[in-house]
């Protein structure tokens, strides 16, 4: 049975990166409904059902395995922005993706940089993991965007299947020395997220 309790995994200067509440499905459907939206990961608009079921798999993730695409709140007034975080691609098993989706009138803030940051700090000094995966495809320049303020570099291309649909990727990664050597560049000090 899921659990829509809203619990605030991590935390950054202006998001709460948090499980889904129930009073999240409808804005969370509306995001993935929006050809605007969608036409960036080039599938077409998703059902209240699929993405209730996303949301539901989100969930699952994060108390199986303490990952998942999940709720992206801004702090100030716990606005609903979209998902983030890390999962397992069919694709790439052995892997962590990150991966990010905002509703298109919080594009351009900054946030998906901020919210996959402190997933990536997650994933690096909580997780251990040795790197993290990101893939879109090329039409897709803000993801790819994203990847490079995150210092993300180009792995490899494949033909990769996404929910029964096969595209052309761009694989990006980073590995948890690189990682830590552009947070120390940029900041004197690895930041690292407020985990709850």
């Amino acid at each position: 049975m899921t659990t829509w309790d809203g619990t605030a995994i991590l935390t950054t200067p202006r998001l709460v990166l948090r499980t889904y509440r129930r009073e999240d499905l409808p804005l969370f459907a509306a995001l993935n409904a929006d050809p605007a939206v969608m036409e960036t990961l080039g599938g077409e608009p998703l059902t209240r059902e699929h993405s209730d079921d996303i949301a539901a798999w989100a969930q699952e993730c994060w108390e199986a395995e303490r990952i998942g695409l999940l709720a992206v709140a801004r702090r100030e007034d716990d606005a609903f922005l979209g998902m983030c975080g890390l999962h397992h691609q069919r694709a790439y098993p052995e892997d962590l993706e990150i991966a990010w989706r905002l509703a298109h009138e919080h594009w351009g803030a900054g946030y998906a940089t901020e919210a996959a940051t402190a997933w990536l700090d997650y994933a690096f000094d909580t997780l251990h993991m040795p790197r993290v995966i990101s893939i879109t495809d090329r039409p897709n320049v803000r993801s790819l965007a994203v990847m490079r303020r995150l210092g993300m570099t180009l792995d490899h291309e494949a033909a990769v299947e996404d929910d029964g649909v096969m595209f052309q990727a761009l694989i990006h990664s980073t590995t948890s020395e690189q990682w830590r050597d552009m947070q120390r560049r940029r900041t004197g000090r690895p930041p690292g997220p407020t985990v709850r």
